[in-house]
């Protein structure tokens, strides 16, 4: 099969880059897609536009747009239905899918409604030359997860706060809202809830964690079956590990650190205390003594410092967090819905609860504090003051401290902008 890979060159705030070339489960997009078509697909091609592309009979041909995740298990199920059918299809989802609805419509333009569907850039042509496709709605598989029990004092919708977790995941990328929803949700925590739909409805593999378990000595969601850890690594016995969790070559992990359904990459540091959740942690990160993360991403290059508390963020490479700086992702006053910046104009997210997100190249002080779905542009300094111990809005390059230092810039600007 033949792929045609469709740029999009939308930058991606406050990163400035791009959605290929930020990182989703420790890998830069264009590099998940293509591992994941690798089976699928023997040559590839890039254009600008649907009216590039030169078409040739007789060859399969993928068409899709290079800023959507998809993961092996909704793009199998697609191609397969897809041949099957051996016409011109198109993805689509159905309204009922609240995967697709609740998360990946907001803060976007590439899912798109059609008739009464929903339908993506993304197309299977048998032939090779453009014929008329016709939608193929691909059910996610949603399940509702609950992640955050909210007492009746705190909020007027008491009760749950749910994700609809995808055991298909798919995504169009063009918001920092995006990389969260798809690192958080529609990674690691759709990881665990097809760990757990395995679980319920195959007893052989129930059993082999099992026997795993029994025959390493280790409790059930410790087990090699479920932990798996690359080479040349160093984990202190008193850490607490639960799966599913990935971990690279050449890690440490301290004492009393507590890991529960993370990717962690390679070379990666994690001291004592360390409490990390439902989080993907990039290659050649540091988290000194009791640093803690939820639904967050880091990606490489990282370093955030002691009793800094993250939850539901994401922070771009080569960045620093300062000690005790902390990133709320909840209202204490009740408000319809948390909203953030796009385009200019400030947009509902559709989530409740979310943190905060630092672009590349980033220095933040300590012990400051970041009200929920802020965002820092990439190359900022920001240090605690008088005038700014909280981030109550997005803080611009600009607006940022570097200005005022006496040495100037303390770094260049290897991120262009518009």
């Amino acid at each position: 099969m033949r792929k045609i890979i469709i740029r999009d060159t939308r930058k991606i705030a406050p990163f400035n880059e791009p959605a290929r070339d930020l990182r989703v489960l420790n890998k830069p997009l264009w590099l998940f897609q293509r591992d994941i078509l690798a089976r699928y697909c023997a040559e590839e091609r890039e254009v600008n536009s649907l009216e590039e592309i030169e078409w040739e009979e007789g060859v399969e041909t993928l068409v899709y747009r290079d800023n959507l995740f998809f993961d092996e298990f909704f793009f199998e199920a697609f191609i397969r239905e897809a041949q099957k059918r051996n016409r011109a299809c198109r993805v689509a989802f159905s309204p009922a899918d609240r995967a697709i609805v609740d998360h990946a419509l907001p803060l976007q333009n590439g899912i798109q409604p059609c008739d009464d569907l929903y339908v993506a850039d993304m197309w299977y042509l048998p032939n090779g030359v453009w014929e008329e496709p016709q939608p193929l709605v691909i059910d996610t598989l949603a399940r509702e997860i609950g992640y955050y029990h909210v007492p009746t004092y705190m909020a007027s919708d008491k009760g749950e706060m749910v994700f609809f977790v995808p055991l298909r995941a798919f995504l169009s990328l063009e918001h920092w809202v995006h990389i969260f929803i798809t690192n958080a949700v529609f990674g690691v925590f759709a990881r665990g809830a097809r760990f757990e739909d395995r679980l319920s409805r195959d007893f052989s593999f129930k059993l082999g964690i099992l026997g795993k378990a029994l025959w390493e000595r280790k409790r059930l969601l410790s087990c090699s079956e479920l932990v798996k850890i690359g080479r040349n690594c160093v984990i202190d016995p008193s850490a607490t590990i639960h799966g599913p969790t990935t971990i690279g070559d050449n890690v440490t992990i301290g004492a009393g650190a507590v890991i529960d359904n993370c990717i962690i990459g390679d070379n990666v540091n994690i001291s004592q205390g360390c409490q990390l959740m439902l989080s993907v942690v990039g290659d050649r990160v540091f988290l000194p003594f009791r640093a803690a993360l939820f639904m967050t991403t880091l990606m490489e290059d990282c370093i955030v410092a002691q009793n800094a508390c993250l939850q539901c963020c994401v922070v771009g490479r080569n960045s620093f967090v300062g000690a005790g700086t902390t990133f709320t992702d909840f209202y204490l006053i009740p408000r319809p819905s948390i909203r953030t910046m796009r385009n200019g104009v400030l947009e509902n997210v559709g989530l409740k609860v979310l943190g905060s997100c630092i672009g590349h190249n980033c220095r933040i002080g300590a012990d400051l504090t970041f009200y929920p779905a802020r965002m820092v542009e990439s190359d900022t300094v920001l240090i605690r003051s008088e005038q700014r111990s909280v981030i109550s809005k997005n803080v611009s390059y600009e607006e940022g401290d570097q200005h005022h230092l006496p040495n100037g810039h303390l770094h260049p600007r290897f991120y262009p902008r518009d």
